[in-house]
Parts: structure tokens; C-alpha cells; sequence
């Protein structure tokens, strides 16, 4: 009760916009804003979004900082290609999520489930920065592995197959 004697409304809880919910997974789902957003604190999932992520970003700047040669570098930042990627995809699930089922899983109306343009952009936005990030980190996972297996490999036997 209030202190003038009128009874408190306690507002409903708004369900999650679709709009939000897209493009917050584009811009900070790495770090698992986007479940915060769409399911509380009481998510389990959310946890397990900023470690990898973080540790990839790490693995960056030591790259930037040490040097391309620093493997331990090397090793982290496929881990902040994995999560950008992975969240990508995630925005395009839900930017292209039937209305029905957004309701179904999330709540509310016609409107938060609504598609309009905006939600569209940043799907397309997602779809793009996802296939860059995606080939970018199979690309430099590649490069290491097959440099350290030919570096592995003794000049001899190189030599005689090529």
C-alpha cells in the first residue's frame, strides 16, 4: 500500500520485442545480453556466453600485441569467431521466427512479434557479418594448422613430393 492509502498496480511484465531482441543479439549476443533480455537473471544459458567470448577477445589482442607466432593466442581467438558467428545465427532465428511461435515461446502480442523493416535490416546485417566472421575463422584455423604441419614436416620429405 502507499503511504496516501491507495493500493499499488503492479504493471505487467512487457514481453520481449522481436526488433530488440534482433538486434541486441546482433551487437552484444556474444556476451549473452540478448538472454538477459529475453529470459531474466534466472538463465542458465547466459553463462555460458561471456567466458569463451572474452577469452577469445583476449586471444585478439595478444595477436595484436605479441605478435601472429604467440600460440596461445592463436588458440583463443577461434573461440571469439565461434561466439560472433554463433550469435549471428541466433539473430536470424530470431528476426525470421514465425509471429505464432515468437508468441508461443516468448509472450505478448501482435506487436512485440511483429517483423518490420528494421527487424529485417538487422537480419541481413547478421546474415552478412556471420558468413565474414564464419569463413574468416575457418580461414585463420586452417592457415595455423596446415603452417604448423608443414613446418612439422622435415624439408626432405617436402622436397621429394614436391
Amino acid at each position: 500500500r502507499r503511504p496516501g492509502g491507495g493500493d499499488v498496480i503492479a504493471a505487467a511484465p512487457r514481453a520481449p520485442s522481436r526488433l530488440v531482441a534482433t538486434w541486441l543479439t546482433l551487437l552484444v549476443g556474444s556476451l549473452g545480453l540478448h538472454r538477459l533480455y529475453l529470459h531474466g537473471l534466472g538463465d542458465r544459458w547466459f553463462w555460458l556466453f561471456p567466458g569463451p567470448t572474452l577469452a577469445g577477445a583476449y586471444g585478439f589482442w595478444r595477436l595484436r600485441e605479441l605478435g601472429t607466432d604467440d600460440s596461445l593466442g592463436a588458440l583463443l581467438v577461434p573461440l571469439l569467431g565461434v561466439m560472433v558467428a554463433g550469435t549471428m545465427l541466433l539473430a536470424i532465428v530470431y528476426g525470421l521466427m514465425p509471429a505464432e511461435r515468437w508468441r508461443a515461446r516468448f509472450g505478448g502480442d501482435a506487436a512485440a512479434a511483429a517483423t518490420g523493416w528494421a527487424t529485417i535490416g538487422g537480419v541481413i546485417i547478421a546474415l552478412a557479418a556471420g558468413a565474414i566472421v564464419a569463413m574468416a575463422t575457418i580461414a585463420f584455423s586452417a592457415e595455423r594448422y596446415f603452417g604448423r604441419l608443414a613446418a612439422e614436416t622435415p624439408a626432405a620429405t617436402r622436397t621429394a613430393t614436391g
